[in-house]
């Protein structure tokens, strides 16, 4: 009986944990119809080193998140990892993050893989933040990742 007590009590943690980041994931990340990404294939930037945009049918839910995919081998590399593909800062632009502080929207074809993971950023009207990124890294990185915690608290 005692097993089964905390049994239940671990799956309910589970649950209250997961519904929690879900649901952080969902107002405090950058997404469109909960669409991660624009609707671009994170595996794509880490294979392909490059952006493609996913097939509407080609997906799944990761954490109340939808990912698309270009090919169905996509998908399940995504699978087995997911949280590895996940862009940092909630898919925001790493640059404002760092610089300012702020959510700011990105163009999904403007990236860059750092250590293993997915950093976006705004390019737009002759405003390519990832060049600014380029210059001072180290320590936009540094300022981007405290912000992004205080964000998601």
């Amino acid at each position: 009986m005692k097993r089964v007590i905390v049994l239940l009590l671990v799956v309910f943690g589970f649950s209250v944990t997961f519904a929690q980041s879900s649901a952080k994931k969902l107002s405090e990340y950058n997404l469109e119809k909960r669409v991660a990404i624009q609707g671009y294939d994170p595996v794509s930037y880490f294979k392909q080193n490059k952006a493609i945009k996913g097939k509407k049918e080609i997906f799944t839910t990761y954490d109340g998140v939808i990912y698309q995919f270009s090919s169905a081998a996509n998908k399940e590399t995504f699978l087995k990892s997911a949280a590895s593909f996940e862009p940092q800062y909630g898919g925001w632009c790493a640059y404002a993050m760092g610089s300012v502080g702020e959510k700011v929207e990105i163009n999904p074809e403007t990236f860059k893989i750092i250590d293993g993971k997915l950093y976006l950023f705004y390019n737009a009207y002759f405003n390519n933040t990832l060049k600014s990124w380029n210059k001072e890294e180290i320590s936009l990185k540094a300022k981007a990742d405290a912000n992004w915690k205080k964000i998601i608290k």
